[in-house]
């Protein structure tokens, strides 16, 4: 097996609370090291707040896993200081094809217009992201930010109280306790933190079986999504293909209900299988092999007092439509700032509710795409069965059966509908930016407006200036003024029917409210609305 990529560790060191005579308090500290924990923690050490990660693991993770990372993820890292690396490095794509048999059925485009920063998908193994995510930690580190990567520190005890949350961790040199003011827990689908807290999940479990297979071959097929219906080397069952980066393929099997999974991950049963899909006669090495269930479920809340759950602690769902990672990543965005508010002291903890809110808003709307999906390629009776086949023969020929094929709808950023936080709104001006959706990106004069945006408030004047400056109840306020002449996405994505616009902007790149001019009284209210005023104290 050729081996490309050598696992970084991040090890053990014995820490300042391990010498401690007295139990330490941190103001947060993170259980879980993979891309969510890592990038909750960048989040808050970039905002200047102390933060703890601890993990059992000394190392990144092996193996592809989360796979796919879509464009609002990859604006997210961008901010972090890891999405041009990550889109250099992966490999970008945003055509689709779905086959029945060999017979390709429908196509789609993720990103048919122009002027984006960030490709529609970036497929990159997680061990890459990973390891650009710990790089960025210690750069943080050496520039003087308050983060710490702790490996081999395993959270054996979690105590919640009424202000703080006790944590018993066990070291290579023994047992100490620390203390957090808020704790998050990032530690995955197995989450000890929820089992330890007696929390259960709601949803649906799945009994078939996949086996990923990360393949090192060199290949002519595009970077495409590929996706089988009943293909003559899977008969019955799926196939999914991605190119990822390195000349790494993921390609999963669907195997069916009984299964032996020892069986399956035996190279003497997997290389069979991938010749007979790929040739007798094509090279490859195999890379990484898993065979994998899953379930569409959550839990009912995400805030659990001081305990705050993200990713996979909190929700799960299928990998058709890479809605795992790419939600968690966007758990992150949508809890940084509102725990640096209340840190601060500038909003109330009733603010966090609303990271329950928006981010449980979220998870609904991700289970239902991902349950369905999974419905339709793995029919469960025989009603589904002969209407999931009846779309694939009808698709072949006629264009509105080809929205009815469902391989996996991929992921959307989730606009935040409903939230108590979103402010005031203009009829006529373009729904996809309107108060809860995260802003599209556009060209503006001197590069991307994603790249203008975010990590604090701001105000977005088009063609009508906003002052800089402004602070409200101990909130700086940025400014940002652009002229959409010569700019038509930028006008096209914020004017609409008007000429002007004033867009009040969270630090998670969202929209809270939009005007048609600046008024100070306004943007006061707005502002007090999206830092929680309303959610109590």
């Amino acid at each position: 097996m050729e081996k490309i990529f050598e696992v970084p560790m991040y090890g053990y060191r014995r820490n300042a609370d391990e010498r401690a005579d007295t139990v330490p308090r941190h103001p947060v500290v993170i259980i879980g090291a993979g891309p969510v924990g890592l990038a909750a923690g960048l989040d808050l050490a970039l905002q200047d707040v102390p933060v703890v990660i601890l993990d059992e693991n000394d190392k990144v993770s092996w193996g592809s896993r989360a796979v796919c990372y879509a464009k609002r993820p990859l604006e997210i890292l961008g901010r972090l200081g890891c999405g041009e690396e990550s889109a250099e490095h992966g490999v970008q794509w945003h055509i689709g094809k779905v086959f029945n048999d060999q017979r390709q059925v429908y196509e789609f485009d993720l990103l048919p217009e122009g002027g984006h920063k960030y490709p529609a998908f970036v497929n990159l193994q997680q061990y890459h992201l990973e390891k650009y995510l710990v790089d960025r930690l210690y750069e943080l580190q050496d520039a003087g930010k308050p983060i710490e990567l702790r490996g081999r520190n395993k959270v054996t005890a979690v105590k919640p109280h009424d202000d703080y949350v006790s944590l018993t961790v066990e070291t290579p040199e023994g047992t100490y306790t620390t203390e957090a003011d808020w704790l998050i827990a990032a530690d995955g689908a197995n989450s000890p933190t929820r089992n330890m807290l007696n929390l259960d999940f709601i949803g649906q479990t799945f009994f078939d079986h996949f086996l990923i297979c990360d393949v090192v071959m060199k290949k002519d097929f595009p970077a495409e999504r590929w996706f089988w219906f009943d293909p003559p080397f899977n008969r019955g069952e799926s196939v999914l293909l991605h190119k990822q980066a390195d000349n790494v393929w993921r390609i999963d099997f669907q195997l069916g209900f009984d299964t032996d999974k020892e069986e399956e991950v035996k190279p003497e049963n997997v290389i069979p299988r991938l010749k007979k899909m790929l040739g007798e006669d094509t090279e490859f090495d195999l890379e990484w092999v898993s065979v994998y269930t899953f379930n569409c479920r959550r839990l009912e809340r995400f805030r659990h007092g001081r305990v705050l759950f993200a990713g996979d602690a909190a929700h799960q769902v299928s990998p058709f439509g890479a809605r795992g990672a790419n939600s968690g990543l966007q758990d992150t965005d949508n809890l940084a700032w509102k725990l640096k508010l209340v840190l601060d002291g500038k909003a109330p903890e009733g603010l966090l509710d609303t990271y329950d809110f928006e981010r449980v808003l979220a998870a609904k709307e991700n289970l239902l795409n991902s349950t369905r999906s999974t419905d339709f390629i793995t029919p469960k009776s025989d009603a589904s069965r002969a209407f999931r086949d009846a779309v694939l023969q009808l698709s072949g020929r006629y264009e509105f059966a080809r929205g009815l094929v469902n391989s996996g709808r991929l992921s959307v950023p989730s606009i935040y509908d409903g939230s108590p936080l979103n402010g005031a709104d203009v009829a006529g001006m373009p729904d996809r930016s309107r108060p809860g959706a995260p802003i599209p990106d556009a060209p503006v004069a001197g590069g991307w407006l994603i790249d203008k945006t975010g990590g604090g408030f701001q105000l977005m004047g088009i063609n009508t200036a906003v002052p800089d400056g402004l602070v409200i109840d101990g909130i700086e306020i940025g400014a940002l003024n652009l002229d959409s002449s010569g700019a038509p996405e930028l006008a096209e994505r914020f004017l609409g029917d008007e000429t002007t616009a004033v867009y009040l902007l969270r630090p998670d790149q969202h929209v809270a409210a939009r005007w048609r001019e600046f008024n100070e009284a306004e943007v006061r209210a707005a502002l007090q609305a999206a830092i929680g005023r309303n959610q109590g104290e």
